[in-house]
């Protein structure tokens, strides 16, 4: 399985901790603030927010704060975010897609840049390293939902593209827009998803040992600290050996 579908598995072996999880629910949030205030209030009526709350629930979100998060978008004082994605090079010439929100691009922009340099990275201009991804939507369900024949059989009738199934669990990949319907498709076959999102998926990849794979985990944990920092997107790959000896 390539990288960008293992880095979950690392973080949750890890664990996270409750300052980290606290910045996972901001950040959440805040997707949901944008998404509400870019279209409908109303879930059912903005697929792009329907999409935001989903992946906070399954994040385990408090209902609470989502409901605050949408109303927020509603008042006058809710911020201004430009949404702008950084490129960039990680150690050992790692594909790098940084996805932020922000108020201060200026503020933005310095801290990427300082926080690639200072772990052995380098950001690059715009479409440096994009032509490297595709975007696309993806939908992940958990080992117990089925075999892999039983879910392949249920993504071609969703209208999905593609599935890699593990002993870690499914996924499911559409193109970037039909991820809605797709997903509404599976849930009424399959059940709730663990995660419906848009992701950069790699189609090139970039073999990494362990010493590289501490490098560039060392680069996204730094990345992913920053507050206007929404999601880290890398093309990494590694062997189950380097993957169990982190």
């Amino acid at each position: 399985m390539a990288g960008h579908s293992k880095w979950a598995n690392i973080q949750h072996r890890k664990g996270r901790q409750d300052a980290a999880r606290s910045k996972l629910f901001s950040k959440l949030a805040k997707e949901i603030t944008v998404a509400a205030k870019m279209g409908d209030p109303d879930p059912e009526k903005n697929p792009r927010l329907r999409l935001a709350v989903k992946e906070a629930k399954s994040q385990s979100v408090p209902k609470d704060v989502i409901e605050r998060a949408i109303k927020k978008s509603q008042g006058g004082d809710a911020e201004n975010y430009d949404e702008i994605r950084y490129e960039g090079y990680g150690p050992n010439g790692v594909a790098v897609i940084v996805e932020t929100m922000t108020d201060n691009k200026n503020r933005t922009a310095s801290n990427v840049r300082s926080t690639f340099s200072k772990n052995g990275g380098n950001l690059g201009e715009t479409g440096s390293v994009g032509f490297m991804f595709e975007r696309k939507g993806e939908v992940t369900y958990p080992a117990s939902v089925g075999d892999a024949d039983t879910v392949m059989m249920a993504a071609i009738e969703a209208g999905a593209e593609d599935v890699e199934s593990s002993e870690d669990g499914h996924i499911i990949y559409c193109t970037d827009t039909d991820l809605n319907e797709v997903a509404n498709a599976l849930e009424a076959e399959l059940g709730e998803s663990e995660s419906t999102k848009l992701v950069w998926k790699p189609t090139t990849t970039t073999e990494l040992d362990l010493e590289g794979m501490q490098k560039l985990m060392k680069l996204v944990e730094a990345l992913e600290d920053d507050d206007d920092v929404q999601r880290v997107t890398t093309n990494f790959e590694a062997s189950d050996e380097v993957m169990a000896q982190l």
